[in-house]
């Protein structure tokens, strides 16, 4: 299988700079990273928004080393905020950040990821928006649900990331799924061992089918992260089954993929929410969309061939 060894590779700097110097990497990383700074990507997040979709935005680089990074990195999302406050957009606009970005990694990380997250959440919510606490590898979880739970105290409003993949998943869905909860639901996209997670497609689907359930018939706001046609369809049955209307619930995909798909949920009236990451780091986050569908790697592969 290709994707663990995508992922492995996400880790190594040789790989990133082959990556990075490979002749087609810019076009096929423009079809994943809306750009490179705010300037670029709020002209897509205003037409996003001109087709009835809404958006949340990830400012990527996760792979920090010392505080004054962390400290860059919530700055760059403060100044996201201020962006969409001056262009009215905070209705349309929500954010995605992973604390690893925030320095949880370093020293005292919990503490240092929670002081630099706690001003963004509550820049958001002065717009009317909110933030999502992303998911990341296995050893994280721990600290990212105690941030959220204390971002919660004073921003009920702030969401989080489960990963169906992860043989933990379903005991967390249950402790989530409770009133004014918005828990974003995805299949799982890093490199996890035996332990700890399911490694085979099919036990994946129905781990991610068992939470999906769990979600919509608990109390709080599901969020449904997948490009899967079969999913999708088993989210709006599950839905039905559960009596939730159509914005009780959101669906989430990828800037860059099923574009179609995406306005075509919005056109039935499903809330339809594009993850946009935009930033120059972005080698960490496109490996790892490569790692998630072999048509991805093809399609790169493709273009290093014709552009080399």
């Amino acid at each position: 299988m290709l994707g663990p060894v995508i992922l492995a590779a996400s880790r190594s700097d040789k790989m990133r700079r082959f990556v990075s110097a490979a002749p087609g990497t810019k076009q096929v990383v423009d079809r994943f990273i809306a750009g490179e700074s705010v300037d670029q990507v709020i002209p897509i997040v205003q037409a996003t928004a001109a087709k009835g979709l809404e958006v949340t935005l990830d400012v990527v680089g996760e792979d920090i080393t010392t505080v004054e990074q962390s400290h860059a990195a919530r700055d760059a999302y403060l100044e996201l905020v201020e962006r969409l406050k001056d262009l009215g957009l905070g209705t349309k606009a929500e954010m995605s950040v992973k604390l690893s970005m925030f320095g949880q990694a370093l020293e005292g990380g919990h503490e240092l990821a929670l002081s630099n997250v706690r001003p963004v959440v509550e820049a958001a919510a002065a717009i009317g928006t909110t933030v999502t606490l992303d998911a990341e590898d296995h050893t994280t979880l721990d600290s990212m649900f105690a941030i959220h739970e204390e971002l919660r105290k004073d921003f009920p409003q702030t969401g989080c990331v489960i990963q169906a993949y992860l043989f933990r998943t379903e005991d967390d869905a249950r402790r989530l799924a409770a009133a004014g909860s918005r828990v974003r639901i995805v299949k799982g996209a890093y490199k996890e061992p035996a332990e700890v997670a399911y490694q085979d497609k099919g036990e994946i689907d129905k781990a991610y089918v068992r939470v999906l359930k769990i979600l919509m018939e608990g109390d709080g706001y599901p969020m449904i992260g997948s490009h899967d046609p079969r999913l999708i369809a088993i989210t709006q049955e599950l839905a039905r089954r559960a009596g939730r209307k159509l914005d009780d619930y959101e669906f989430q995909m990828l800037y860059g993929i099923r574009s179609e798909e995406q306005d075509r949920l919005a056109a039935e009236g499903h809330r339809m929410r594009v993850y946009t990451a935009y930033g120059t780091d972005w080698y960490g986050y496109f490996m790892r969309r490569l790692a998630e569908k072999p048509a991805n790697l093809l399609f790169f592969a493709r273009s290093i061939l014709t552009k080399g």
